[in-house]
């Protein structure tokens, strides 16, 4: 071998010094252990005047990794019968490492907040708030609405449309086929600051915290009609009431709203009451409000009407 040669006429100490490298590394080259640097090789031939043999064998780097990862990829196939190991162990233990440390820590990615748009406000912005306090939710990282998959999918097109274009977000789907149900979420830190903050929403259990139509809103007109026609498409529905008088039979549509805030249900009936000087009724356990009569319906389907279908479907048929 040309390296043993070489060694001939120098040591291994020399030899190191020259190729500017370990002497363990020329050790490892005598015993065959590692390919020989090509451009190391050609030095100590130059200052031992060794000649250089026309037949030396040229290899790629990196050579060794099409042989090396095909073994690997053998043994981890064996071991685990799938190549990439046990997935579902190694997301196990990837959650127990994030809930005892890993969301605790500053990263870049997971820690910085992504944009929004602040918009002003408005009755669109109005309208935002009462779907939220209807049948949203906000938690420390998401903000949550509610909807039926059986007969509200319009109505989800319409929220989702809203949301992007007030506060320019990625809008996520959330299906749950067990009931019949699905959410759309939206994971942005600002715009949860932005709601609690500037929108006067409240974060967490809103039954606990009896939440209420935010006072900017109650102070526009315009803001809390868009606000309360947001509370009725989500908690709110038309329904039909029938009746028999000496065995004939009457039917005609009523408008309900349901919730168990006090205090929001105290504040539509105000605003039915004062504002659209409508003749309301709340119920005896003070979670519902309804429009009985014929003419309050129709007054209201005038003056405030409705954005989710099933309630127009409802009302017309």
């Amino acid at each position: 071998m040309l390296i043993d040669r070489i060694l001939l006429k120098i040591s291994f100490e020399e030899a190191a010094t020259l190729c500017n490298l370990s002497e363990r590394t020329i050790r490892d080259w005598h015993r065959e252990k590692f390919s020989v640097d090509l451009k190391a090789l050609r030095e100590l031939c130059r200052k031992t005047k060794t000649s250089f043999p026309s037949n030396v064998k040229l290899k790629d780097d990196y050579w060794y990794t099409v042989n090396g990862s095909s073994a690997g990829g053998i043994a981890v196939f064996k071991k685990y019968g799938r190549i990439g190991g046990d997935s579902e162990y190694r997301k196990k233990k990837w959650y127990e490492w994030w809930e005892r440390e890993g969301k605790y820590k500053d990263h870049p990615i997971i820690n910085t907040p992504l944009p929004i748009k602040k918009p002003r406000k408005s009755k669109a912005l109005a309208e935002f708030v009462g779907i939220v306090l209807g049948d949203g939710g906000i938690s420390k990282s998401q903000i949550s609405i509610s909807f039926n998959s059986k007969d509200e999918k319009e109505y989800a097109k319409f929220v989702k449309s809203l949301i992007r274009r007030l506060f320019d977000v990625y809008v996520g789907t959330c299906f749950d086929k067990e009931y019949l149900s699905f959410d759309l979420l939206i994971s942005r830190i600002k715009l949860i600051h932005f709601c609690i903050e500037k929108l006067d929403l409240k974060r967490g259990n809103k039954v606990k915290q009896q939440v209420d139509i935010p006072e900017w809103i109650k102070q526009n007109k315009s803001y809390l009609i868009a606000c309360v026609r947001g509370l009725m498409d989500t908690d709110g529905c038309a329904f039909t009431h029938r009746y028999r008088v000496n065995g004939k039979l009457y039917s005609y549509k009523k408008l309900a709203f349901k919730n168990s805030f006090y205090p929001l249900i105290r504040s539509v009936y105000d605003f039915l009451k004062n504002i659209l000087l409508l003749h309301p009724r709340i119920s005896k356990d003070f979670k519902e409000v309804r429009i009985e009569s014929k003419r309050d319906v129709e007054k209201y389907f005038q003056l405030i009407g409705f954005h989710n279908p099933k309630n127009l479907k409802r009302y017309k048929n």
